[in-house]
């Protein structure tokens, strides 16, 4: 629907690698698109309705905090997991749709996604790449959360939850064409009813009138 961002998504298995310049740009992209502050913002709202990391206080400046927290984690997540660490680790940082089979596979193929990846040599392997990056995002948040939330657990928590975000969003990702399909089917088939309803009202001709009676002829003695 033009809102969320999916540039980084291919069902070309064969796909050619990408480049380090290009997973460079990649990122970048990723990270400045509109969706990185949607998604961003509904965090913080959440936060902020949960009174999350209460030391941020209420009102504006709470949630300005947390929202700046939020883009900061999707930031340095991003940057070490699809930049950094997939050029070190020769890995790729795309979503590789699968788009047949049953719905188990690809559920369980668009869950993968966050721990299995293609590499660069076209082979496939752990994914090293999402998931240090992730912990290494976590880790460097405890820079600016509150001092009570910068702990081992606190790290992991957050590093887990960007992970569980990927696969929501690698789902979502998965099947949205399917969506988009059966949404299009059902709006053809309704259109085709209703035209074919107008052109029934507009061909059906009305009925002749019937020709008056005819007048007998009057006879003069």
């Amino acid at each position: 629907m033009g809102v969320m961002a999916a540039f980084n998504t291919t069902n070309n298995r064969e796909a050619a690698p990408l480049s380090t310049s290009q997973k460079y740009q990649l990122f970048f992209k990723s990270a400045t698109d509109p969706w990185a502050y949607l998604l961003s913002a509904a965090g913080a709202g959440i936060d902020q309705a949960d009174n999350s990391f209460p030391e941020y206080g209420p009102g504006a400046e709470g949630y300005a905090k947390r929202f700046g927290a939020a883009y900061a984690d999707y930031f340095t997540g991003n940057f070490f997991g699809n930049a950094v660490l997939t050029s070190l680790f020769r890995e790729d940082p795309r979503y590789f749709q699968k788009g047949t089979g049953s719905y188990a596979r690809r559920i369980l193929w668009a869950a993968s996604g966050t721990i299995w990846c293609k590499r660069d040599s076209g082979t496939w392997g752990p994914n090293y790449a999402n998931v240090l990056g992730n912990l290494i995002g976590s880790s460097i948040s405890n820079v600016y959360y509150p001092e009570s939330d910068r702990t081992v657990r606190g790290t992991f928590e957050r590093g887990f939850t960007v992970t569980a975000q990927g696969i929501i969003g690698s789902e979502v990702i998965e099947f949205w064409p399917d969506i988009v399909r059966r949404h299009n089917r059902k709006r053809a088939e309704k259109l085709a009813r209703q035209a074919a309803g107008k052109d029934g009202k507009g061909s059906s001709s009305p009925t002749p009138a019937s020709p008056p009676p005819a007048t007998p002829h009057q006879t003069q003695d």
